[in-house]
């Protein structure tokens, strides 16, 4: 049953995140699967498959109802929640998944750290989703994004922004700029990493990130 409903999540994600630009599609959920299954391992988790189901299924369910691309939330949950029962996972698994869906978002910890203490579950979705948003993937990914938005490169005068309210950083209406988004998100996720696995991995994405945009400012500024 559980290879079933792991290939039945794999279709579910595929075929709602269909149109979607390249930093948000279904090789997005695949990697952040692969990496979360990953760090599963390192964490010791691997003897516990009923354990290993909920972070596989999360993760590639995880941004079916991102805010950026939906109308409406609340409508592509119970997507999700109707998959669930679908296949028929056990209440307590299916509670835990969209548990983790719904307080997994850089959103929620935007402007305060969560008091809330994760479950591993949650902790390795979490990390693994963050480490695809750095790194050279991650660069690759939010300049996509940016470009599916027109965001400008970069503009000296649009400086990032400080201490965003929840509210602010979701908000579709205020343009900036992709570079500004390192300074807002991205360079940030290093340290809102949960678990050690993830804290080691994001060590290298983060001096990777790093040393981009530090090059970026020199070739935009004409000194390299």
């Amino acid at each position: 049953m559980a290879a079933a409903a792991v290939r039945a999540a794999e279709e579910l994600a595929e075929r709602e995140m269909a149109g979607r630009d390249a930093s948000h599609d279904a090789a997005h959920a695949l990697r952040v699967r692969d990496l979360a299954l990953s760090l599963a391992a390192e964490l010791g988790l691997s003897s516990s498959p009923d354990r290993l189901l909920i972070v596989e299924i999360a993760a590639l369910l995880h941004d079916i109802g991102d805010y950026k691309y939906t109308k409406d939330n609340a409508e592509d949950m119970s997507i999700v929640e109707r998959f669930l029962e679908e296949v028929e996972l056990e209440q307590g698994q299916r509670e835990e998944i969209v548990a983790i869906i719904k307080g997994m978002g850089f959103k929620n910890e935007v402007s305060k750290k969560s008091v809330v203490e994760p479950t591993l579950e949650f902790a390795i979705v979490q990390d693994a989703d963050r480490l695809d948003a750095i790194g050279a993937i991650g660069i690759a990914r939010c300049f996509t994004y940016g470009g599916s938005k027109k965001n400008t490169l970069h503009d000296p005068k649009i400086l990032p922004r400080d201490n965003l309210s929840k509210e602010k950083y979701m908000s579709k209406d205020e343009k900036q700029t992709s570079i500004n988004h390192f300074h807002e998100k991205l360079f940030k996720l290093k340290d809102m990493m949960k678990t050690e696995a993830g804290k080691k991995r994001a060590e290298k994405r983060h001096k990777f990130m790093e040393d981009f945009v530090a090059e970026f400012y020199e070739e935009w500024s004409g000194r390299a």
